[in-house]
């Protein structure tokens, strides 16, 4: 076989990601690297945190993506006052039984929206801990598996700090991706415009049709993770997180966890690319939104209001490119 010769066929892959652009093209404008990040997202099987100020469709688009997708949805807001048994389930007493019986929570369910995550305090927001990493919940003493596919969409708002409780670095380590969401640019804001002032007789979630089944994503994953990788990518992707680890602008490097995030995000934005093979690029462009959220940067460079991504770029800009 030609070593250059595509050896996995993504084309049914390619037309179902098109198919859900489109879809969801029909009622958002522009955004399109949310909309990509979070379809690598369910192609790599990991949650994403959607970080904008209000009124960018955070919310609207995460509910746009799970309506495309032919599977369970569930939406919970978190609030100061929401205990983990909100979240899970809890035990309820069965007056013909006589037994108790587990109610399940909202959590249960495939595409699970979680509208700004950082308004519950911590012991809700360790009820997640579990459940996100390893698909499953202990209530009493027993063990809950989550259907698949289950992800993960959580959103906050990176304005409006009062009442507002920081996400602990572990919590933050178990979403693949950290999406900021820009405010539109002119000429999307008039297309938003124009399109709403044409629509007048039903919601705009009404205009967009599921495209993928669960069995679809399934092989999907299965094809991605197929996706060739040059051991040299290995090496580079290592090279970048080990590089945050002696940064003197971070205190907090990346973890062994950001490295695999890397190497699964890289392979699902090639496969929607429909290359069944990684290259620099594709790495190059997972790499901020799986690390900006997983680095810490020191009080020093935080005064002189240096952001992570900066830092990471600066990282990226300084390892020599795999060719």
């Amino acid at each position: 076989m030609n070593e250059f010769e595509a050896r996995t066929d993504l084309s049914q892959l390619r037309d179902a990601v098109d198919q859900v652009k489109t879809e969801i093209g029909k009622v958002i404008v522009g955004q399109e690297e949310m909309i990509e990040l979070l379809l690598a997202a369910i192609l790599a099987d990991g949650h994403a945190l959607i970080e904008g100020v209000p009124g960018v469709a955070k919310t609207l688009t995460a509910k746009l993506i799970a309506k495309t997708v032919s599977v369970g949805f569930s939406r919970i807001q978190f609030t100061p006052d929401l205990m983990p048994s909100d979240v899970l389930g809890t035990q309820v007493f069965n007056q013909k039984s006589s037994e108790f019986q587990f109610k399940q929570g909202p959590i249960f369910s495939n595409i699970v929206l979680i509208d700004e995550i950082n308004r519950s305090p911590a012991k809700t927001q360790a009820a997640l801990f579990e459940v996100m990493e390893e698909r499953q919940i202990t209530v009493d003493g027993t063990t809950y598996l989550m259907d698949a596919p289950f992800l993960v969409l959580a959103t906050q708002n990176p304005i409006d700090q009062e009442g507002t409780y920081r996400l602990p670095e572990a919590q933050l380590d178990r979403f693949l991706f950290k999406i900021d969401v820009k405010y539109p640019n002119l000429d999307e804001e008039i297309q938003i415009l124009t399109q709403a002032h044409s629509r007048t007789s039903h919601t705009a979630i009404e205009e967009v049709s599921p495209v993928l089944t669960v069995e679809q994503i399934a092989q999907y994953r299965q094809q991605v993770k197929a996706l060739r990788v040059d051991a040299s990518l290995i090496r580079y992707i290592a090279q970048i997180t080990n590089n945050t680890r002696n940064s003197l602008s971070l205190s907090l490097g990346a973890s062994p966890r950001a490295s695999l995030a890397i190497l699964n995000t890289a392979k699902a934005i090639a496969a929607i690319r429909g290359r069944d093979f990684v290259t620099p690029e594709d790495i190059k462009r997972v790499t901020i939104p799986v690390l900006r959220h997983r680095v810490m940067l020191t009080p020093e460079r935080e005064m002189e209001g240096v952001i992570a991504d900066d830092i990471i770029k600066q990282i990226l800009d300084g390892i020599e490119v795999p060719r």
